[in-house]
Formats: structure tokens, C-alpha cells, sequence
């Protein structure tokens, strides 16, 4: 049920990304990364402070009272979520970048690929292994994104590099998440707990690189800034943001990096459909439909295995 509802958003967040980042031409992409990061963190302090959610495992027993600390947890604790904070903000950073300059079907289609880097960065931070069967399905989604993107008539170097340095990062975030959260729940925080911790550390960084950049300045110099269709965008981009933060904590708890990172790509097939009609930027070809077909059917082979065990 979690799944599909990750799934649905995912798709959604993907779309108003690209809205903005495409159809608005808004230039600068982790603009969008730091508001949807303080609307995170603005929607949790609130929940916080009305006492709807708490930040850690047990209740509120070990985080530091909002009348004594803006931080809400103890420092320690912010200290040992950093590895994951680290991996989180170049996830959400490079994730963004990696939308803009490629259709959103070739994007979907080079996605499916984080498959294999999750696989790697399982072993080497939890030491988990997989069997013939989940091996040979993920080689045959990374075989379709293989062979469909060999037709790709809007190749760009940059673009493909962006998006696999995007799955390297989605690998190393989801494998932090299994490593951090579910081993006896070290950190002692909840998904509430980490997705706010994500946004105290990264918030800061982020905000001093787009100052550094110049950002700020192009930002307030946006013809569309004020337009009110833009701005739907943004609030919605930044609401999808929040949810499929959640869902990614909530799900990855629930199941192995790699089996979220493989059942999203069944999601794919609606998010190729849509992005084709909207942005299109991909003609025709045998060869992408093949390709497109080998993924799907990788990942339906996928969760046979895990269903029945192989």
C-alpha cells in the first residue's frame, strides 16, 4: 500500500520538476532543493511543537526541549546522522540537476540503473548479498537501459553523466537509510526524527552554495518568479518532495535498498507514458521499446524472486 502511494508521488514530483525546471526554464535547480527542504523542516517543527509526531523511537525521552534548543535532538545524535544527511544532499542536489537536461522517458529509462549501484553499496556498507536469480534480473534492467538509450537521438555526455553520478548518490542514500535506521535504531530517531535531521544540517550548506553561486540574485531576477502558475508548481514540487521523503524512510525500513530501488522502477512505465505526451523529446524506436520492455520485465522477474523466496 506505501509502496504505490511512493510510487504515485514519485511520479508527481518528477512532473512538477520538470515543469519548473523545463516548461518555466527556471535556472537554477537547488533553488528548488533549499525550498523544498525548509518546507520540510517548517512542516515538521510544527508537527513537533503541536506534539502531533515525536522525533525519536521511544517518545520525546531523548531529544532536548523546544524551549532550550532549536535543534530539537541532541548534538550527538545530529553528529551521527551526518553520513546520512551528507548522502541526502547530493541526492536531492544531483537528482534535481539530472532532470533538466534529458527527456523524462531516457530519464526514467537511465534510472533503472541505481539498481546495480545499490546492489554494490549494500555489500559494502551492510555486507548484504543476493542471489542468482535477483542478480540476473537486475542484469536485465540494466540491459534494457543499455539498449534503449543506444537510440537516444538527444544524447547528451553531460546529461547521462549527471544522471548516473544521480544514481550513485540514490544508492548510497537508501543504503545509509538501512544501515542507520534499521540496526537496532542506533541513531534512536524515527523517520520524522532523520527526515528532520536531513533538513538542519543540509539546509545551511545548501543555502551558502547558492549564495556563493549567485543563486539568490538570479532567483529574484526570474521573469516567472511572481507568476502565479510557477508558484503552483513550486508549492506543489515541494509538498511531493516532503512525501516521498517520508515514503522512501517509511518503505526502506520496511524492505531492503534494493527491493525499493527495483519496485520503483514499476512505476516507470506510467512515468514514461506521461512524461512522452507532456514534454515528449523522445521519437519513436524499435530498439527503445525493446529496451524500455527488457526493464519492466527485470523488474517483474525481480519481485517473483523476492515473493517466492529465490
Amino acid at each position: 500500500m506505501t509502496k504505490g502511494v511512493k510510487d504515485s508521488i514519485h511520479v508527481l514530483l518528477l512532473m512538477f520538476n520538470k515543469a519548473a525546471l523545463s516548461s518555466y526554464n527556471f535556472p537554477c535547480a537547488n533553488v528548488i532543493t533549499l525550498f523544498q527542504i525548509m518546507c520540510s523542516c517548517t512542516l515538521l517543527y510544527a508537527l513537533r511543537r503541536w506534539k502531533i509526531i515525536s522525533f525519536t523511537v521511544g517518545g520525546e525521552s531523548q531529544s532536548i526541549s523546544v524551549g532550550r534548543s532549536m535543534i530539537l535532538v541532541p548534538f550527538k545524535t545530529l553528529v551521527k546522522t551526518l553520513p546520512l544527511a551528507l548522502s541526502y544532499l547530493f541526492y536531492m542536489v544531483v537528482t534535481m540537476e539530472s532532470v533538466r537536461g534529458i527527456n523524462v522517458p531516457m530519464y526514467t529509462t537511465l534510472r533503472r540503473t541505481t539498481v546495480a549501484f545499490t546492489m554494490i553499496a549494500e555489500y559494502l556498507l551492510t555486507g548484504q548479498t543476493h542471489s542468482p536469480f535477483v542478480v540476473a534480473s537486475v542484469g536485465m534492467i540494466i540491459l534494457g537501459a543499455v539498449v534503449a538509450g543506444s537510440r537516444d537521438l538527444s544524447f547528451d555526455t553531460y546529461s547521462y553523466a549527471v544522471v548516473f553520478v544521480a544514481n550513485i548518490c540514490t544508492a548510497l542514500y537508501l543504503a545509509f537509510i538501512a544501515r542507520i535506521v534499521l540496526p537496532g535504531k542506533s541513531s534512536g530517531l524515527n523517520t520524522f526524527g532523520l527526515m528532520w535531521c536531513n533538513g538542519v544540517i543540509c539546509g545551511p550548506l545548501l543555502l551558502l552554495w547558492i549564495t556563493i553561486r549567485g543563486d539568490v540574485e538570479t532567483t529574484l531576477n526570474f521573469r516567472y518568479l511572481f507568476s502565479f502558475g510557477f508558484q503552483c508548481v513550486m508549492l506543489l514540487s515541494c509538498i511531493m518532495a516532503f512525501l516521498i521523503n517520508y515514503f522512501v524512510f517509511l518503505n526502506t525500513t520496511l524492505n531492503s535498498a534494493l527491493t525499493q530501488t527495483v519496485c520503483g522502477n514499476l512505476k516507470d512505465v506510467f512515468s514514461i507514458g506521461v512524461g512522452w505526451f507532456l514534454f515528449g523529446g523522445l521519437p519513436y524506436d524499435f530498439l527503445n521499446i525493446v529496451g524500455q520492455s527488457l526493464g519492466f520485465m527485470g523488474s517483474c522477474l525481480y519481485a517473483y524472486c523476492k515473493l517466492h523466496g529465490k
